[in-house]
């Protein structure tokens, strides 16, 4: 049979955006809704509200194309949720509606939203880690630990510590004792999950060979995974005055905080590092994808952590750091999301 008469190929679903909507797609909302709350503490009230307005805008839309995605491509939305790659990543979502929960409560006072918002988290946490960790743990044919380890495995810490986060303000907001031991608990398993996934990436950056395509801006989350630890335990420490739980602990906390912090620190001269090997040394051109919303959250999330680290250990030597790192921050989301616009514009088009 010629090619002019050869039948049209039916490419499938997979040349449906929704059936192959990047999973780790709500990382806009985390980096929208982090930067409206940095926008918050330093005082910018219109650009706060306007952000916020962005995020709630993005999670609802999110929201809509995953249930399409579960409804309409349930087995390719299963393969994504149990790859060992890809997994890890749709906990985007518990970490984006718990940073919607905090913007809610933080810029609009909004705390009935933002307390459906935190107990929406915890049974999509336990569904997401769960459904991938056990897949990842019992399937036969694992991948070797280059193919199958990378920055998205930092959510685990991320998105378990967006649940003290929000947990915390809610406890100074309305102190319950429960509420304060979860918060706790979720703080340091953050942590140990931390420890975890950084031994395994760690081995794999230093004792493998790394090409440009690997080291993607989910790297970036090895430092916001600890930033977002900083705020977890300076939101607890702002609470400990309703909290007897979490005043007998403070000493404690402030300590891994101060942990947190240096680590989360001691990272981004490496990530900075490896994006100019990526694109001024190996050539890598620069174009928009989805994931460098994992690299413009880490930048928030860390201005947001020294302003609230800084007012609660009362250590005013800092005052500089979220000022700078907010400007930096608000430069790196412009940046991506005119790509997102051109992008979806040529799309459009198409």
């Amino acid at each position: 049979m010629s090619a002019a008469t050869a039948p049209a190929i039916d490419p499938g679903p997979r040349s449906n955006p929704v059936a192959m909507l990047f999973p780790g797609y709500f990382a806009l909302v985390m980096a929208t809704g982090i930067i409206a709350i940095a926008a918050q503490q330093q005082a910018i009230d219109w650009l706060a509200e306007s952000l916020y307005v962005v995020t709630a805008a993005a999670y609802a839309a999110l929201v809509v194309l995953v249930l399409l995605r579960v409804t309409r491509f349930p087995k390719l939305l299963v393969a994504d949720l149990t790859s060992h790659a890809k997994g890890f990543a749709f906990l985007t979502i518990v970490a984006g509606t718990n940073v919607l929960g905090s913007a809610s409560a933080l810029i609009h006072g909004w705390w009935t939203l933002a307390e459906i918002l935190w107990w929406c988290s915890l049974p999509l946490y336990v569904v997401l880690v769960y459904t991938t960790l056990i897949s990842d743990v019992l399937r036969h044919d694992k991948p070797a630990l280059g193919a199958g380890i990378n920055g998205s495995w930092f959510l685990l810490t991320v998105s378990t510590e967006s649940i003290a986060v929000l947990g915390a303000l809610l406890l100074g907001h309305d102190p319950d004792d429960l509420l304060a031991f979860a918060c706790i608990a979720a703080f340091c398993l953050g942590l140990v999950l931390y420890l975890i996934v950084m031994t395994m990436v760690f081995l794999r950056w230093t004792f493998q060979s790394l090409e440009p395509t690997e080291a993607d801006p989910p790297a970036w989350i090895a430092a916001g995974a600890v930033a977002i630890t900083v705020l977890a335990g300076s939101n607890l420490l702002a609470s400990r005055t309703v909290s007897p739980r979490v005043d007998r602990l403070a000493p404690f906390i402030e300590g891994l905080v101060t942990l947190a912090w240096a680590t989360a620190t001691f990272w981004f001269p490496l990530m900075i590092a490896i994006g100019v090997w990526r694109h001024l040394v190996r050539k890598l051109p620069l174009r928009y994808h989805p994931s460098y919303w994992a690299l413009v959250f880490p930048l928030g999330m860390y201005g947001v952590a020294t302003f609230k680290m800084r007012a609660v250990v009362q250590l005013d030597a800092l005052e500089w750091a979220p000022k700078i790192t907010f400007a930096v921050a608000l430069v790196a989301w412009t940046a991506a999301f005119a790509g997102m616009l051109v992008q979806g514009g040529r799309a459009l088009r198409r």
